[in-house]
């Protein structure tokens, strides 16, 4: 069994800060950075220079989530700059395969992610060309959301593909995860799950990062701390 991971996302942090937002969550398992175009989703967040600078003060695995037009396009630089993981959008292009490729080419891991509202159904045959699976539990674009549990069956899928030996592949979870949301999401078969302010409201940001991944941990049955 592996150990449930925790990706504090810095959309909730203070952007004036970033440093010291990054540096206040060590122990984390991931850093996930949103990166939106206010054309897939409609808001503009931070893109390529922003990560390429926290890579030079982290050594937290950096987890690039893209709610990005042509992917195909933007996605490669992140894994070329030095992000651990890559995650694009399914609904953003006709080519996941292809990108996924190029993904893993530039050295990346490459990660698929669906709306809550996408089934994920029609992508099982491709996901054994991803490293990662994201399911939105809100509608990407903006934090702060209301966790949307209706989509815990896609996870449940995916986990039942991945016990079986069918696939290979870490689920993460992204949208509304907190102390009262965490532990249904892990006894769906969430592997890493994406916390905003969750994390960064609490007075001690590493703290809280501990104390979701022992509660992940104490809730699934294919997690342990």
């Amino acid at each position: 069994m592996a150990a449930p991971m925790i990706a504090p996302s810095i959309l909730a942090a203070d952007f004036a800060r970033l440093a010291d937002e990054t540096a206040a969550v060590a122990g984390a398992d991931w850093l996930h950075v949103d990166v939106m175009d206010n054309h897939f989703v409609p808001n503009l967040t931070l893109g390529l220079p922003v990560v390429e600078a926290l890579l030079k003060v982290t050594d937290i695995p950096m987890d690039c989530h893209l709610m990005i037009e042509d992917p195909q396009r933007w996605a490669p630089p992140y894994a070329e700059a030095g992000a651990y993981n890559v995650t694009f959008h399914a609904e953003a292009t006709e080519n996941p395969v292809g990108v996924a490729r190029d993904i893993r080419a530039a050295g990346g891991k490459a990660g698929l992610a669906v709306k809550p509202g996408t089934p994920i159904e029609p992508y099982l045959e491709i996901l054994p060309e991803f490293d990662t699976l994201l399911v939105m539990s809100v509608e990407p674009g903006f934090g702060g959301q209301k966790f949307i549990a209706e989509v815990l069956p896609k996870v449940g899928t995916a986990r039942r593909l991945v016990d079986a030996g069918e696939l290979s592949i870490l689920i993460e979870i992204d949208g509304g995860i907190n102390a009262d949301t965490i532990e249904q999401a892990a006894v769906a078969g969430v592997d890493c799950f994406v916390a905003g302010s969750a994390v960064y409201s609490a007075d001690d940001p590493a703290a809280a990062v501990r104390a979701l991944r022992a509660q992940a941990g104490a809730a699934a049955t294919h997690l342990s701390v």
